[in-house]
């Protein structure tokens, strides 16, 4: 039996497909190709398709012995989301509901769900665990929100089960460097910094430098993209363990200000970073961290890379093997 991967081209997407094949699980990829990448997908069975379409979620589960679904696909940007909304909820939410129609037609009972820690939106809560009021503030989390309801209703009428995963900042590339994080359209701190390094970018900014933390620049919890991808690793064998659905936070459980970042990686670049101070971006928190307790304590996994400097190290490694991204 095996693992199918929607959006299996991306990111996070392409880490949980090594992840998969190096615990020599069978893999089935389906990705339009819209933002990720064929380069990445390091498995040979790959399907260039779209969750919209029904008739390519049943050439995939026909064609296939699947018992489970890590489900990535999506549109993923909070700026392009406010203002293109119906992008999000055609690709998101419409996409989702045809893959969860093929999941039910084809009798396929697992699905490992990737959410986002955007569902919280701004709150004072710190750190943030699954029991924090959700009051998502874009279209991208909304839709995120949307789809976890979405997931249970369905669930409960079908008898899928399911985890929900609430990522916090995802960050680092795999180990070897052969797949990493790279975007046309680039928003995360760590690889602004690193192409801006690269003389890719013409200048770097901080967007705010008057927040109430300890240097006066937001506070955010980084999680390495293979401890990430493990996570979802623990909760397939949770849910194929006869484990009930539930809904998990994914980070460190500790944060780094994007000054200790940029600090972390001068260290690994060996030059200074410059950088000009921006207005805030409006709805930023101050501090945003999760709690993983329950994670740890019914997936039984844990952050095992916590180290700024390491997380940068390994995307640093992707970055000098690609200096300008997959072909």
């Amino acid at each position: 039996m095996a693992v199918l991967v929607t959006g299996g081209a991306g990111y996070i997407g392409s880490h949980m497909v090594a992840e998969l094949l190096e615990n020599k699980i069978e893999t089935v990829v389906l990705d339009n190709l819209s933002t990720g990448n064929r380069e990445a997908v390091l498995c040979d069975r790959f399907y260039e398709g779209d969750i919209k379409n029904s008739s390519d979620l049943d050439k995939v589960f026909s064609e296939n012995e699947i018992d489970s679904v890590i489900h990535f696909a999506a549109s993923s940007l909070v700026g392009e989301s406010m203002s293109n909304p119906l992008k999000y909820y055609n690709n998101n939410v419409c996409g989702t509901a045809v893959l969860l129609e093929a999941m039910i037609k084809y009798d396929v009972k697992n699905l490992v769900f990737s959410s986002t820690a955007a569902v919280y939106g701004e709150t004072d809560a710190i750190p943030i665990t699954e029991e924090t009021p959700v009051n998502p503030k874009s279209p991208y989390g909304e839709t995120k929100l949307a789809i976890e309801k979405m997931i249970d209703w369905t669930a409960r009428s079908s008898g899928i089960n399911y985890i929900s995963l609430r990522y916090f900042n995802a960050c680092g590339a795999h180990k070897n460097g052969r797949i990493g994080e790279w975007r046309t359209h680039e928003t995360h701190l760590i690889p602004l910094i690193l192409q801006y390094s690269r003389g890719l970018r013409d200048g770097f900014k901080v967007f705010g430098n008057d927040y109430d933390t300890p240097d006066g620049t937001c506070v955010r919890d980084y999680i390495h993209v293979i401890d990430l991808v493990k996570a979802h690793t623990a909760a397939l064998v949770y849910l194929k363990s006869g484990g009930k659905s539930e809904i998990f936070n994914l980070g460190l459980g500790n944060g780094f200000s994007v000054l200790e970042i940029i600090r972390a990686a001068e260290k690994v670049i060996g030059q200074k970073i410059k950088y000009t101070v921006s207005e805030r971006r409006e709805g930023d928190p101050a501090v945003l961290i999760a709690s993983n307790e329950k994670a740890r304590k019914m997936l039984l996994w844990e952050c095992k890379i916590k180290d700024p400097v390491e997380i940068i190290e390994d995307a640093w490694k992707f970055y000098l093997k690609h200096p300008k991204g997959y072909n």
